[in-house]
């Protein structure tokens, strides 16, 4: 009996040792998959990053820009050819800011400050509506914050950006067969000042000494650059650098527009009871005066927008 009991205990503590080691396994194989995945999670948080920088190094707006009568004053002769080496533009760009009309709302926008300011202070007003009177409440306009920058740009009449560049050559010698290329002058190229080369974007910045051979480069698109008797096309577009300069921002309430409320319950349509409005405030009686525009919500929210 006593031989079968220690056997029995002998059983039952190799049984509880293999459910430790096949735990402790388990946890390994656990830890491994954790740590297999922590190392994936970083690589995938660098590539990110990378891209990321990659990205905010060009950027791009679009605005359109009325066009403008331009009369020449004079003609002059720069003494130094360099002097006008750059074509350079800004333009100022502001940031429009929603505002979310609700239902039963009004936003009114007046010509004159001080007629917004007249109507804010008297608060209520009853504007007839047909054969109803209705009690409306003036309030202000808080905006949310906005934006505006000046973009400033210059294109270079001496510099060219040069892409799709294979990756064939180490650095230093990829550089000098660069300048060697564009140097030639039947392709259109000349005189080298220097390359700036990047191997892992495949792409460089070619400056010139002479002012002219950017003009005649860039007539095509595609140059041809010779690696071990191959012949490369590259990609030729202008050099162009970009600046945000006096970036502010900016919020507050706005000073022509009010905001309406009070209108609800009225079976009318949305026209109508714009007109209503506007023809009540452009009288002085009521506190009102010249009035810009009017956009009222009966069945549903609006986004209106403000610029400053």
């Amino acid at each position: 009996m006593e031989a079968d009991k220690d056997n029995n205990k002998q059983v039952l503590k190799e049984h509880q040792t293999n459910e430790e080691l096949m735990k402790d396994d388990q946890n390994e194989g656990l830890i491994d998959e954790i740590i297999k995945e922590n190392i994936h999670l970083k690589e995938e948080i660098q590539k990110l990053e990378a891209e990321l920088q990659e990205a905010a190094g060009v950027f791009q707006i679009k605005e359109d820009i009325p066009e403008t009568k331009i009369k020449f004053t004079s003609l002059e002769t720069p003494e130094d050819v360099c002097q006008f080496s750059n074509i350079s533009y800004s333009f100022e760009v502001k940031s429009q800011v929603p505002y979310e009309l609700q239902k039963g709302q009004a936003l009114i926008t007046f010509e004159k400050e001080e007629v917004a300011k007249n109507v804010l202070q008297m608060g209520k007003h009853r504007v007839q509506m047909e054969d109803v009177i209705l009690e409306v409440t003036a309030n202000p306009v808080p905006l949310n914050t906005g934006v505006r920058f000046q973009v400033h740009v210059e294109v270079s009449k001496m510099k060219i950006s040069v892409t799709e560049i294979p990756d064939e050559l180490p650095e230093d010698q990829m550089r000098d067969k660069l300048e060697l290329s564009f140097c030639k002058s039947r392709l259109g190229g000349g005189e080298v000042e220097s390359v700036d080369y990047d191997k892992r974007s495949g792409s460089a910045v070619i400056t010139f000494v002479e002012a002219g051979v950017v003009d005649k480069i860039l007539k095509k698109k595609e140059y041809p650059l010779y690696i071990n008797q191959s012949c490369h096309r590259v990609v030729v577009s202008p050099y162009i650098e970009r600046h945000v300069k006096k970036y502010q921002v900016f919020s507050g309430i706005s000073k022509r527009t009010v905001l309406l409320k009070g209108i609800e319950n009225i079976q009318m349509e949305e026209e109508i009871v714009e007109d209503l409005i506007n023809i009540h405030f452009q009288r002085e009686k009521n506190g009102g005066g010249e009035v810009d525009v009017v956009k009222c919500s009966l069945d549903q929210s609006y986004i209106a927008y403000f610029e400053e």
